[in-house]
């Protein structure tokens, strides 16, 4: 009779999970980036029926206010720039937000827009 190898058919050391692990969604590593909730559904819904990058737009927003637990913030060109969205479309990204009143924004030549997160309204959703 042979005798069946368990090691040969097991994951390695770094593939273990528990069932728990496997129910719930990923979480962040030590030291990663996240953005922190929660972000209404409808704000995220309005922004994500705007044309060209607004929600990326307002992905970064949630994610700096998260940040700073505030809901006024300083946009850098740099942040945008790590989730893919060059300058220009984030300045339109920020316009169409802002007309839908989603955001308020307040801009000086020279600096980065200041801008702060709205709520909605109960009539807009």
């Amino acid at each position: 009779m042979d005798l069946f190898e368990l090691n040969s058919i097991r994951f390695p050391g770094s593939m273990k999970w528990s069932y728990d692990e496997m129910k719930r969604p990923p979480r962040h590593g030590r030291g990663e980036k996240f953005l922190k909730g929660p972000v209404p559904w409808d704000w995220l819904c309005m922004a994500a029926n705007l044309p060209g990058k607004a929600l990326h737009v307002g992905n970064v927003l949630w994610f700096i206010a998260g940040i700073k637990n505030a809901r006024t913030i300083a946009l850098s060109c740099k942040i945008m720039g790590d989730m893919g969205i060059k300058r220009n479309a984030g300045y339109r990204g920020l316009t169409a937000l802002e007309e839908v009143g989603l955001i308020s924004v307040t801009r000086h030549r020279g600096r980065c827009p200041v801008i702060t997160i709205n709520k909605l309204k109960d009539t807009e959703v």
